[in-house]
């Protein structure tokens, strides 16, 4: 099976004090790295677009040194790749200041004949977010949609997480029609309660039920309170992590984990378990990605 994840790969800054360590992160790369470890069966490639750099060339070696494919990687002389700091306040929970307007990535899939999504058609799944949708411009969204219906149809299978960051919307309306038209294009809907909240304002309870309705395959994230599955509505009685230090890459992690599970056959009980237990080693460690 080969799986495609698309974003942005970023220079991950964790703060420590006045001091920082210097690493690469990005939602969906996150994702794509956790799914690898999970199941090194599968062949995981990146699909973004950085700069010719030495800071893109950190990120380009990184991506290849957790066994991802990096054939999709577009190189941009005159692109850079956009940056993140991490600050975590003392219960563990983060908050972030980026500088990525100019970064390379929102050009991927751009041509001088338009965007170009040939390479995407060779794999069996597609996973992105809506930090991927939301770096794109408005038409190199629309064409992505287009093939991504397209691809359903030859077979192919979309996995989505909302993944919402306010400030790369140009407005919260934008980004709910986004979500809702990609919610009903997937056929693995990875939400979490927080993202949905702020993007629609529901409740808990309304979200459960609308993604219940959806009948897609996978989990809504509830955070401590544990995943719900998708198909069937059943809650699990997960432990609880006892020591959180910094939760980034909770929801990325567990995505990684659920579908290196899901993709390989284990039963969506199981899946939620996976995804689950390796969130819970990760938020125990300060920055988004565990070392090997």
């Amino acid at each position: 099976m080969k799986i495609a994840a698309i974003g942005e790969a970023m220079i991950e800054l964790s703060m420590a004090g006045d001091s920082a360590g210097v690493g690469v992160a990005g939602d969906t790369l996150n994702t794509a790295i956790y799914l690898k470890r999970s199941a090194p069966d599968l062949q995981v490639d990146y699909i973004t677009r950085l700069g010719t750099d030495a800071f893109s060339d950190r990120i380009a070696d990184f991506i290849a040194s957790e066994d991802i494919g990096t054939g999709g990687i577009q190189r941009d002389p005159e692109g850079t790749p956009g940056l993140y700091a991490i600050t975590t306040d003392d219960t563990g929970e983060r908050s972030f200041t980026y500088w990525r307007d100019s970064s390379a990535a929102r050009l991927t899939f751009v041509t001088d004949q338009g965007p170009d999504f040939a390479a995407l058609a060779q794999y069996d799944v597609i996973y992105l977010s809506g930090i991927t949708m939301a770096i794109l411009s408005a038409s190199t969204r629309s064409a992505l949609m287009r093939f991504l219906q397209a691809f359903r149809k030859s077979g192919g299978r979309v996995c989505y997480d909302s993944n919402y960051r306010a400030r790369l919307w140009m407005d919260p309306e934008t980004a709910r029609t986004q979500n809702e038209a990609m919610w009903a294009l997937s056929d693995i809907a990875l939400p979490s309660v927080d993202d949905e909240q702020e993007i629609t304002g529901e409740t808990p309870e309304v979200i459960a039920r609308r993604f219940l309705d959806l009948g897609r395959t996978g989990a809504l994230k509830r955070g401590e309170l544990g995943p719900m599955c998708l198909q069937t509505g059943a809650t699990y009685d997960f432990p609880k992590a006892e020591t959180v230090v910094d939760t980034t890459s909770a929801g990325d992690s567990f995505n990684g984990g659920y579908l290196g599970a899901s993709l390989t056959g284990a039963s969506q009980a199981n899946a939620l378990r996976a995804g689950h237990d390796l969130a819970m080693q990760v938020v125990g460690h300060k920055g988004a990605i565990l070392p090997k």
